[in-house]
């Protein structure tokens, strides 16, 4: 049952990608950008999951899942402060 919440959450965070990144290309308006490449990042942490937990459980990937989880908030977090203003 934990095989499908993680491919429903990583399914999830790639479509999320997709339509934020579809509607930056359509309308250029940057924070959908950032939050596009945030969802990326966080599709990536979800597919890490993926792997940590059923491909290879022998061993831990966990310090990874939570950098691309770190990083991918940071690239979000970067948008907001650089579009803020605008």
């Amino acid at each position: 049952m934990a095989e499908i919440a993680y491919a429903a959450c990583a399914i999830t965070a790639g479509l999320c990608a997709w339509l934020l990144l579809r509607a930056f290309m359509r309308s250029r308006f940057r924070l959908l950008l950032w939050g596009g490449l945030c969802f990326v990042g966080l599709t990536l942490n979800s597919v890490l999951l993926i792997f940590d937990k059923m491909v290879f459980p022998a061993l831990d990937l966990s310090v990874f899942r939570l950098s691309m989880g770190l990083v991918a908030l940071l690239v979000l977090l970067t948008g907001l402060i650089l579009d803020g203003d605008a």
